[in-house]
């Protein structure tokens, strides 16, 4: 039998479209394309993929133009994993559209926003913007006539989710099963986390840098950066300003895709699986870094953490973010009128369905698709500031 076109060139455990365990809801092939294209392109057609462009990545997007958003973030992240998925035979365009889907339900201000948002929601269910994220595809979407969401493919949805509570993976059925088994997910789903983490941990340099938050000299107490920065700057001594730190930032990028690559082709070769089954079942995931590398992405990872994220700066906008969310939470949640008339039906139908934390839950899907901009915009019309 010969092989399907859309899985010809792919290693076997990979997630192969002729082996897709399907959509929720059934609908004729795509034709030219393949199902997973089908799934990136129906996400980078997706309004909650447009909203990105004004939301936090570390700072908010009225602080300058060339800050990361979470648009930028997910193309970077989609950039990345793509390379690696075509060098180890995976699938490229389902790895890219897990990379571009994984921030979809990320509330506005970042990390500051889910926060503040789960403290709103804490006797509701709470809020986590990856089940969020899952949300979006499976249910918030309204672009087809036949189903809510997207009706994206199994496979794309198990990357999406890439963790879970035991209380919330028992409410999500087939999706949710390996938080419940203790199983992995395929290795495109593994491989979009870790692009997520190599982009966020050095494009966060570029952004702390250009902020003015951190210095050249402080970033030389990680290893990762000085040894690529010392390289640079004796390889080009005349080379100043910017353009030592894009040189410096791209070859990280460089060091720790190839060892990204080089230990998950160790790790596959190990484990010889024949089929993603294999993968699922595996007790630990197969890709992964280095010993080596990872201690240094550790280490740069806690130096953000620290002179970055829970800089003096930051903390005032977080803090500021907390605030807006949470007073537009309680405005909702007293006075749903407040809401567009669409989002109104939804908490008036969702109440009625689950009492209460129905219409919180109403609030929460409307205030995490907001943007940074549109969230201080009603803010201010509820406040009448």
């Amino acid at each position: 039998m010969s092989t399907p076109s859309h899985d010809r060139g792919l290693a076997p455990w990979a997630a192969l479209e002729s082996g897709s365990r399907g959509r929720r809801f059934p609908e004729p092939a795509a034709g030219y394309r393949g199902e997973f294209q089908r799934d990136r392109d129906r996400i980078i057609h997706s309004n909650a993929f447009r909203r990105l462009v004004y939301k936090t990545q570390v700072f908010v997007n009225h602080e300058g133009d060339l800050f990361r958003t979470r648009l930028t973030h997910s193309l970077e992240v989609a950039q990345i994993g793509r390379t690696v998925a075509r060098v180890l035979q995976l699938s490229e365009p389902l790895t890219e559209a897990i990379c571009l889907a994984h921030d979809l339900g990320h509330t506005p201000f970042g990390h500051a926003g889910q926060d503040a948002l789960n403290a709103c929601m804490r006797s509701f269910g709470g809020f986590e913007h990856n089940l969020q994220s899952l949300r979006v595809v499976d249910e918030l979407e309204e672009r087809y006539a036949s189903f809510n969401g997207l009706n994206l493919c199994f496979e794309t949805r198990e990357g999406i989710l890439k963790h879970c509570s035991v209380a919330n993976a028992r409410k999500l059925g087939e999706v949710g099963r390996r938080f419940l088994d203790r199983g992995q997910p395929g290795l495109e789903a593994q491989l979009a986390n870790l692009a997520d983490a190599i982009a966020y941990n050095n494009h966060d340099v570029d952004d702390g840098l250009r902020a003015g938050l951190i210095k050249v000299e402080e970033l030389l107490e990680v290893a990762l950066f000085r040894r690529h920065h010392e390289a640079v700057t004796a390889a080009y001594p005349g080379v100043q300003g910017r353009r030592v730190i894009h040189e410096t930032i791209r070859r990280m990028i460089h060091e720790v895709v190839t060892d990204l690559i080089d230990e998950t082709t160790r790790r596959i070769a190990e484990a010889r699986p024949t089929t993603i089954d294999d993968v699922r079942a595996y007790p630990r995931p197969m890709v992964g870094f280095s010993p080596e590398r990872s201690e240094e992405h550790q280490e740069l990872k806690r130096f953000l953490r620290h002179r970055v994220y829970e800089h003096e700066h930051v903390v005032g906008m977080r803090a500021g973010a907390v605030r807006t969310l949470q007073e537009l939470f309680e405005a909702f949640m007293r006075d749903p009128g407040l809401m567009p008339e669409a989002h109104q039906d939804v908490a008036r139908s969702m109440e009625a369905a689950r009492g209460e934390g129905g219409r919180a839950r109403a609030v929460a899907d409307y205030i995490a698709g907001m943007t940074d901009r549109y969230a201080f915009l009603e803010h201010a019309r509820i406040s009448g500031g």
